[in-house]
């Protein structure tokens, strides 16, 4: 049987492709970048170019025929736009291929969530799944939590579709689009230097994005999860960011970072401004509070769930987790950027 992967042009969704065709399971693959769409089929995948946020009743039912398996990795993770414009990815786009999915009696639907919903701007540690903010950070914070009552509606009907949702912290390691080249060219730009809150200090939990496929293989198949169950997936490892950068720009990649304190309150500031600014001009900030915040806050997540619902353990230690990126940044010319 075949496994939807949405979002396959993204990092976490290519990871996922390579992961089914490696083991030799039919895959197929949707997402909006048509040129990484070519490089999915050159891999063996079925790349189907469709757009999550507009997608009828006709092309929905056409790209879950012959589905057993939905791994929805496609979301509007931007830290900045219109409200409307991450409702439509997020929420309906969920609800559309959700429907859909009941519909052609797909057996396992996994949903990619996020713990974005839990930050407040305070420090927390071991934070449970139940945990919610007084108000959510922004707009891809509030959808996706929104996403997730949907799924959760869903998965309160008589359906045959079992439902499970996780919530992968801080993804790294190939394809990444978003952490680490973002680190690269603040350092590019800076020549080696990187100005972050409280020096790289803060304590987080990352996750080696193949142990995030891990996750989601075993939220298809356990036989111990309940529809609607929400699992935080991470390393298990939490570690002090400088730590991380260190370890894979210094001791692997022989690029250490000179990391600089950047004091909060005026990085905060200066996000504000950013911010008021954005919204008048119709620009995307070079920085938001949210991105500040969460560089400056602490928080780690309970792992209690993952492991008695999906038997989750991670199949990659941050060691190696850090040292498999860095061969895969060397592979593809990425660490060339400083």
């Amino acid at each position: 049987m075949i496994t939807l992967v949405t979002g396959a042009t993204g990092g976490l969704g290519r990871n996922a492709i390579e992961y089914l065709l490696q083991h030799g399971l039919p895959v197929r693959a949707t997402g909006r970048n048509a040129a990484q769409g070519e490089a999915l089929r050159a891999l063996g995948a079925n790349f189907v170019p469709a757009d999550l946020a507009t997608l009828d009743a006709a092309q929905a039912r056409s790209l879950l025929q012959g589905v057993d398996t939905v791994w929805h990795c496609a979301a509007l993770s931007s830290p900045w736009g219109a409200r409307a414009d991450f409702h439509a990815a997020n929420v309906n786009a969920t609800e559309r291929l959700a429907d859909a999915a009941i519909a052609a009696g797909v057996a396992r639907f996994v949903h990619v969530s996020t713990p974005s919903l839990y930050f407040d701007y305070q420090h927390h540690l071991d934070i449970t799944e139940s945990y919610r903010p007084r108000r959510y950070a922004n707009h891809y914070a509030h959808t996706k939590a929104l996403a997730e009552a949907a799924i959760r509606q869903r998965s309160g009907s008589q359906a045959a579709t079992t439902f499970v949702m996780l919530r992968p912290r801080a993804l790294f390691g190939p394809h990444d689009r978003v952490l680490m080249p973002r680190v690269l060219a603040l350092m590019a730009q800076r020549r080696g230097k990187l100005p972050l809150p409280r020096a790289g200090e803060v304590l987080m939990d990352l996750t080696f994005t193949p142990n995030v496929v891990h996750a989601m293989q075993l939220a298809s198949t356990s036989a111990r999860v309940t529809s609607g169950h929400a699992c935080n997936i991470t390393n298990h490892e939490p570690r002090r960011l400088c730590q991380v950068l260190g370890q894979l720009l210094g001791d692997e990649l022989g690029q250490p970072p000179q990391l600089r304190r950047l004091p909060y309150a005026l990085a905060d500031a200066v996000a504000r401004g950013m911010e008021t600014w954005s919204a008048l001009s119709r620009r995307e900030p070079a920085f938001t509070r949210y991105a500040m915040g969460v560089l400056h806050y602490d928080m780690t997540l309970d792992n209690t769930q993952a492991i008695a619902a999906l038997g989750y353990r991670p199949a990659y230690t941050m060691d190696e987790g850090i040292r498999l990126t860095a061969q895969w940044m060397r592979d593809h010319g990425q660490h060339h950027h400083l």
